[in-house]
């Protein structure tokens, strides 16, 4: 038996790591997992370049829950570690990247985002543990070993019979934690960041109904099976090329995304690419409401499969945090603040190509079918014009696919909208007016007054109208938008010089100090103006 000192600075880390990452516990499990995903992959790479001399095999982790011992086990059948390797990884390695962990993010931990993202490694298991053990085997020919610490700076090693490659990490729950001895808490965390992982996991085992046998009696119940209860998918669709998907493939993955979702999203966008960095994913168009608030948090960010977080921002662009769907790359910074992610090289690039990768995916859906596209572009125009508001690039590239509905049900692109209000909508200073409602039923009759003048009205209902208007007027030099119940159609669209009044101004100022004292409890602020003598009356309010 050896017993040694970790060699940490400080005298206690686990309390500080417990006082530090408390709120996200849960993420131990996560963090196990992936190890014991890593030593396997690590095995199969070994054994396919031809440096393991062992039977791969189909391996598989599992996890076990004894409530009586009030243990957690995470077994798997990597590549295991020797004594030497324990006391480099464990010892020196994990701890001093805790303790540096720690040193760095103390002060900000609640404020810098990095919380429940990578980083944390074996040590997160003294998040839940009062007593964490190794038990392993390498795949070399060398002799199992077993490690144990009870949550202080000393660690015992000792000689271990275990005969089976692999590593086995035994938790021994604290008080705090004994939730996560329940098997439906374990579930829920497996399915939350464990789903999509690529190595098989074994949580218990279910009942599998098999076929009667020949000959069997109706009455006859069925035979049964306990078969190993596999919690994940290892192959997801995004890790797959699109052209070995189909249709239903992808619609198939959405329901697995979203098991409670039970409309089907309009279509999706196949990300996938190696250089300049890795990056995997679909994401999905949803038909979407109106309120921009309740649409966020919907996509899920991964890391070699691994589930970190739904919360996007700063890594998607903000217009596309209304979708769904999945991005997975190893290449994205997570222990950093979002400040942090707004500049980095690699975030920036990974944001460009979604967003160029979203807006050619428009373009080719509104070439090849713009009928199937007028069809889709209510439920999706608040992600577009969200895009044109927000990204300069989306912006030029939208160019090509953004429509501008009429009040009479027709869609126009920006150029078949220029050739349609001509000379028309140009008033006396050579500005050409666009009219738009927001309302075809509260603005009906401003809109008639203006298709009785042969004029266009647009259909702009989004709740972000305002803004992209105001962007819009920018990029189009000579144009100006109106809505149409905002004064008189005459004076929205002026041919001629203002109407000369044929009251005097004596007349009217007693008509303005009349119509003041009538008015007076409303608090209304009188202005006359001269219209056309076939114009109706207008009272702006």
């Amino acid at each position: 038996m050896e017993k040694g000192k970790i060699n940490v600075s400080v005298d206690n880390i686990f309390p500080l790591i417990k006082k530090f990452l408390y709120s996200d516990q849960e993420i131990f499990l996560r963090e196990l997992v992936s190890n014991a995903t890593d030593a396997t992959l690590k095995l199969k790479h070994l054994c396919d370049i031809g440096e393991a001399k062992v039977e791969y095999g189909t391996p598989q982790i599992e996890i076990k829950v004894d409530k009586k011992k009030k243990q957690i086990r995470i077994i798997d059948q990597g590549v295991g570690m020797n004594e030497e390797e324990i006391k480099k990884y464990i010892n020196q390695v994990a701890f001093s990247g805790a303790e540096e962990f720690l040193d760095k993010y103390k002060d900000s931990a609640k404020d810098s985002g990095i919380i429940g993202h990578f980083g944390l490694g074996f040590y997160s298991a003294f998040m839940v543990a009062d007593k964490v053990e190794i038990i392993s085997k390498s795949y070399k020919d060398d002799a199992a070993v077993h490690w144990s610490c009870d949550g202080s700076p000393e660690f015992e090693l000792n000689p271990s019979d275990k005969t089976e490659r692999g590593t086995e990490i035994i938790l021994h729950i604290a008080k705090d934690a004994k939730d996560f001895l329940e098997d439906a808490k374990i579930t829920e965390l497996l399915n939350k960041y464990n789903k999509f992982m690529p190595v098989p996991i074994k949580f218990g085992t279910r009942t599998e109904t098999l076929e009667k046998p020949e000959g069997a009696k109706e009455e006859d119940a069925a035979p049964t099976q306990e078969v190993d209860n596999i919690i994940n998918n290892t192959s997801p669709a995004w890790t797959k090329k699109p052209a070995d998907l189909k249709a239903e493939d992808y619609s198939s993955f959405y329901r697995e995304l979203y098991p409670m979702q039970f409309e089907q999203p309009l279509f999706n966008i196949h990300l996938n690419v190696d250089y300049p960095f890795n990056l995997t994913g679909i994401l999905y168009f949803p038909k979407l409401s109106q309120d921009l608030n309740l649409q966020k948090d919907r996509i899920q960010l991964y890391q070699n499969q691994v589930f970190v977080t739904d919360n996007v921002e700063g890594i998607v662009p903000e217009f596309l945090t209304m979708l769904k769907g999945v991005i997975d790359s190893p290449d994205i910074p997570l222990n950093v603040s979002r400040s942090y992610l707004q500049s980095d090289s690699s975030v920036k690039k990974i944001t460009s190509y979604i967003t160029r990768k979203v807006a050619d995916k428009l373009a080719s859906l509104y070439k090849k079918d713009r009928a199937d596209f007028e069809a889709k572009w209510n439920d999706i125009k608040v992600v577009i014009e969200y895009g044109m508001l927000t990204e300069d690039k989306f912006y030029e590239k939208s160019e090509k696919f953004v429509l501008y509905p009429t009040v009479d049900d027709t869609y126009l692109t920006w150029e078949e909208l220029q050739a349609q209000i001509g000379e028309l909508h140009k008033d006396k200073d050579g500005k050409t007016i666009v009219l738009y409602a927001s309302n075809k039923e509260e603005q009906f009759s401003y809109i008639e007054k203006a298709k009785e003048k042969g004029y266009t009205v647009l259909l702009l209902d989004s709740p972000i109208v305002p803004h992209l208007i105001q962007k819009i007027e920018q990029q189009k030099d000579g144009f100006s938008f109106a809505r149409v119940d905002s004064d008189s159609i005459e004076k929205l669209i002026q041919k001629e010089e203002n109407q000369v009044s044929k009251l005097s101004e004596e007349q009217q100022e007693k008509l303005k100090s009349t119509l003041e004292a009538q008015l007076k409890e409303q608090g209304f602020i009188i202005q006359l103006e001269a219209l056309d003598s076939n114009s109706d009356a207008f009272m702006l309010t």
